[in-house]
């Protein structure tokens, strides 16, 4: 029988370029054909109609019946003329992919075929609840939920096979009226950011009338041959490699970061960049990330919620064309040991109306005590919520990740720079500190040909969870295979509160007459005082920080388990609750979703683990052994008896037992952690009790990758994964 490895080798030096030619066109001739926004909903409905629905869009107006039904009979129109057979309710269920349900705008009205799409169908639709996970909210019987449209995510047309299919995002609620995705509670928390920060924004700006969160997701992938990934079980199953020893060459020379992009690679970033442009997701940026094999697709910011909705779409779209050029995507946090994981950097700022980023200096000292006061509140709602934010971003793949190889780890803590945190220190001590700006700080490289480079006000800390970068935090510590909503709904949420907070007392301080500069001043120093042990603008990595980190009083939760706690505390309660964006009962289902998850997922490394040992490792070993085993004896037959071809024998026998001993115990451990009934109980037995003996296998496969032939071994390794492409 061929070695599928081989084969899969062989398919690859055989490989023959796709052909794909992006349009000629400007980017700009083409981008967003694909989607119903604003200037396309204003081509297909009447002008009235057209005025009415984006003032439904932008400033919150109802929707009637009668809009209902125009904007859906425009919508199909639009959609048709594009060649689109069917519409579906795009959404987000608690599973962590997208889902959606397509109806065709075809219907019999007696024996006359017609292509009908009412206002009804539109805003609303009846999927079956029961069958995606609520957490205990819906019982098996109780089937109900239904999709509602949210029209400030404009639909789209998307084309996959030979089907095109107009997409309308939703949010997905139960019959009960509670979430059962991660847009809805999204939305409301931007909308509790919108009004705590436009009620901020009026102490120093009365023309303000309404603030957005703006996001730009940063996506590394990794990319490999489908040939190998589909002769990697482990890949197949879990999105990542349980065994395989590190190649010779990893990343150590680093030079792989931003270099020049394979052909083959090339060609699939190009494809989908223009897939993307159509569907009006704004791709700038693609690059060589650190590992071999690793790449970034970096967007234009957006609002949040769009944002969201766009890098979902991309990531479906990547999958997608992927297998058009015979590759798989990885977005797994940590496919392979020993070399960089993958995040999804968070890049986060609030926006005015009048188009103002809150967190940019300025030049003018009154915009700047505004930026002070937005900077601290966001500080103070990290350290006072720094737990939500690592349970917000927790799950079994980013366990893998924090803390190893230019992922932050799991303590969160904020880098500011060095002038802001010397800055906000002075302004802590010193009462007669005033806010201005000074002159732009160039930096001179002494080279007569180059022009001077202005400096940004921060320096940047790749090992930092939270980090801001000049106009905007950074949060690196979302997993590259997660979905934004979560950590994005708690990062607003924390900062509304606060916001709020800060609001309260300040109106309270300013109706007694006190001048706005002095009670600003005077309530940055107090919250300053209060939440400066966030601070940190060291290494995150070094051993040390975890030991400060625990002085200060930081929460360090490097498991998930663990870090889930915090969605089921008072304090997490309280903030939701207030905030109307969950109600306690919500933040326990989700809390119970999570767990499962957690479970299942190492579950099934467990077993796969489990499988390729029995099924793959040890047949292999033991035949190669058996080999060994008669050359031992047919050397001892020639008085030729070699003590270390021996004792090379011995280790074999020994890696083997002990490969059949840790997947016996970790067989008895999973067992064992089944028969707990309490979720949070039997998710820290996988974490503490089965996990473990994954690597303590690992450990003993990977010697044996050593030690056999390399032509008897049955899995593609590190070395193929990684550089043939």
């Amino acid at each position: 029988m061929t070695n599928p490895r081989f084969s899969a080798v062989q398919a690859i030096a055989q490989h023959t370029f796709e052909h794909y030619s992006r349009p000629k066109a400007a980017i700009s001739d083409y981008f967003a054909e694909l989607v119903f926004n604003d200037e396309t909903l204003e081509k297909w409905l009447s002008p009235p109609h057209a005025k009415q629905m984006l003032r439904c869009i932008h400033e919150g107006e109802k929707m009637d019946a009668d809009l209902a039904d125009a904007v859906a009979t425009g919508m199909r129109n639009w959609a048709m003329s594009h060649g689109a057979t069917h519409f579906t309710h795009w959404f987000h269920p608690l599973r962590g992919t997208t889902a959606e349900k397509h109806d065709t705008f075809f219907e019999l009205k007696g024996n006359t075929p017609l292509e009908t799409f009412r206002g009804s169908a539109l805003v609303q639709q009846e999927p079956d609840a029961s069958s995606f996970p609520s957490g205990g909210i819906r019982s098996t019987f109780e089937a109900r939920g239904y999709t509602a449209w949210d029209p400030t995510s404009p639909a789209f047309i998307y084309e996959t096979a030979l089907a095109k299919t107009l997409c309308i995002p939703t949010v997905f609620v139960a019959y009960t009226g509670q979430a059962l995705d991660h847009k809805a509670p999204l939305l409301k928390a931007i909308e509790a950011i919108d009004k705590a920060a436009t009620r901020v924004c009026q102490l120093f700006d009365r023309q303000v009338n309404s603030v957005k969160p703006s996001l730009g997701i940063e996506q590394e992938y990794f990319l490999v041959d489908r040939n190998l990934y589909l002769a990697r079980p482990d890949l197949v199953m879990c999105g990542r490699t349980v065994f395989g020893h590190a190649p010779a060459r990893g990343q150590q020379l680093s030079d792989h970061y931003f270099g020049s992009i394979p052909r083959r690679v090339t060609n699939f970033m190009v494809e989908f960049e223009t897939e993307a442009h159509r569907l009006g997701i704004p791709v700038r940026t693609r690059h060589n990330e650190v590992a071999p094999g690793q790449f970034e697709v970096a967007p234009q910011f957006e609002e949040a919620n769009l944002a969201i909705d766009h890098n979902m779409l991309l990531m479906d779209i990547m999958e997608r064309l992927a297998e058009k050029h015979h590759f798989k995507v990885l977005f797994h946090e940590k496919p392979f040991k020993g070399i960089n994981g993958s995040g999804k950097h968070n890049n986060w700022s609030l926006i005015t109306d009048q188009g103002k980023n809150l967190l940019s200096p300025s030049s003018k000292p009154k915009e700047n005590l505004q930026f002070l006061t937005f900077l601290v509140c966001t500080i103070q709602a990290v350290h006072r919520h720094a737990d939500l934010l690592r349970a917000s971003i927790a799950s079994a793949s980013n366990d893998l990740r924090l803390g190893a190889h230019e992922a932050p780890p799991a303590i969160v803590s904020v880098f500011l720079g060095r002038e802001l945190t010397r800055f906000l220190s002075e302004l802590e001590k010193n009462d007669q500190l005033k806010v201005q700006k000074g002159d732009n700080v160039y930096l001179k490289l002494g080279i007569s040909k180059l022009p001077e480079i202005l400096l940004d006000n921060t320096d940047r800390n790749r090992t930092s969870p939270f980090a801001f970068t000049g106009n905007k935090f950074e949060f690196r510590a979302v997993g590259s295979l997660g979905i934004c909503s979560d950590p994005m709904t708690t990062l607003n949420a924390a900062v509304a509160e606060v916001l709020n907070d800060f609001a309260e007392a300040a109106e309270k301080q300013l109706e007694l007459g006190l001048k706005r500069e002095e009670v600003v001043l005077k309530l940055l120093r107090s919250m300053l005082k209060s939440s400066k042990s966030i601070l940190f603008e060291g290494d995150n990595y070094a051993e040390a920080w975890k030991k400060e980190a625990e002085k200060r009083g930081l929460p360090n939760t490097p498991t998930t388990p663990e870090a889930l706690d915090a969605l089921l505390s008072k304090k997490a309660k309280q903030l939701f609750k207030n905030l109307g964006i969950f109600s306690a009962e919500e933040l326990e289902a989700r809390t119970l979703i999570l767990l499962e998850e957690y479970i299942l997922k190492i579950q099934i490394e467990a077993r796969i683990g489990g499988d390729l040992a029995q099924n793959h490792i040890i047949p292999t070993a033991i035949k190669y052994q058996h080999l060994l085993v008669q050359h031992q004896a047919g050397l001892q037959q020639l008085g030729l008896a070699d003590q270390g071809h021996l004792d090379y024998i011995k280790e074999m026998s020994l890696h083997i037992h002990q490969v059949q001993l840790m997947v016996q115990h970790m067989t008895e451990a999973r067992k064992s952690a089944n028969a707990i009934e309490d979720t949070r109980e039997k998710a820290k037995a996988y974490c503490n009790e089965v996990r473990p003996f994954i690597d303590k296998i690992r450990y003993h496969v990977d010697k044996l990758e050593l030690m056999i032939d390399d032509a008897d071994w049955p899995l593609p390794k590190y070395r193929e994964l990684l550089f043939l492409r």
